[in-house]
């Protein structure tokens, strides 16, 4: 099991978003991931793979296009969106799928 499989492993919902630095939706998630966080806090992980320097986990989840976020919990993907999403959606997102 690689790094990032058992970062995904966790009990807990983990967001997991795909992004490069040269994209500019990318840059317009960022601070809404840290509203979430906020809103959200300990009962979420949130991690940020750059595709241009992990292109081997960006390629195992078949991420076509940046921002793509995947959301996991005991390693298993719950939910998956390309694309800028709002803090309320996410959060919203979040809480039915890692509660159902």
């Amino acid at each position: 099991m690689n790094a990032f499989q058992q970062l995904i492993q966790k009990d807990q919902p983990v967001l997991v978003d795909f992004f490069a630095t040269w994209c500019g939706p990318c840059q317009m998630l960022t601070p809404i991931l840290k509203q979430v966080k906020e809103s959200l806090g300990e009962r979420i992980t949130i991690i940020k793979i750059d595709v241009d320097k992990n292109q081997a986990i960006a390629a195992q989840y078949q991420v076509r296009g940046v921002p793509t976020m995947l959301l996991f919990q005991n390693g298993k993907q719950l939910w998956r969106q390309s694309g800028v999403v709002s803090k309320d959606e996410l959060v919203k997102i979040i809480v039915e799928k890692s509660n159902s």
